[in-house]
């Protein structure tokens, strides 16, 4: 399913959500862990507990992909920063990521990339950005483990997964299986 804050927002959307959702849960189905109300993107729904709970393990470090757009001007030192981990407040340093393709605008002081993490911890990418002095201006997962957002969808629409999906997430991630 990709969902967006936009559809949120809705109160038409909000009912038609509330409603896929009862209905999701009338067939055993359950979503696979969270979106923040203002991040959009992938977010896979399930009747397979097993493999809820060992994409969500944080054993398992399933990587997580996100495309983050931010204020401030994103570099390299920014990049090695997260490759080392940080502290955004938790017991223990976030565990490496990979910050991937940025792109700066220095003139409306704004930069986008991609970000790789391995955890899902509370408001993380948001809490990492700001960590590094950026705030986070939009955000929207676009990876779970082998899972891609399908480019076709668009917000708000949902669709099963193809065979090669499944079998994808089920043999390349036997390590979280």
């Amino acid at each position: 399913m990709h969902v967006s804050e936009e559809h949120i927002d809705s109160e038409d959307i909000k009912q038609e959500l509330n409603s896929t959702i009862d209905d999701i849960y009338k067939k055993d189905l359950f979503p696979v862990g969270r979106l923040d109300i203002d991040t959009e993107g992938l977010l896979l729904i399930t009747n397979n507990g097993e493999l809820a709970h060992k994409l969500l393990s944080p054993k398992k470090h399933v990587e997580k992909k996100y495309y983050v757009e931010v204020q401030g001007i994103l570099d390299e030192n920014d990049a090695k920063l997260v490759q080392e981990g940080l502290d955004i407040g938790e017991e223990k340093l976030t565990l490496p990521a990979k910050m991937s393709n940025i792109n700066t605008d220095e003139q409306n002081g704004v930069s986008s990339c991609f970000l790789t993490i391995h955890e899902g911890k509370f408001h993380q990418v948001k809490r990492m950005m700001k960590k590094l002095g950026k705030s986070v201006t939009y955000l929207k997962r676009v990876r779970m483990g082998s899972l891609v957002l399908d480019e076709n969808l668009k917000t708000g629409e949902y669709r099963e997964l193809t065979k090669s999906e499944i079998d994808k997430i089920t043999k390349i991630d036997k390590t979280i299986m």
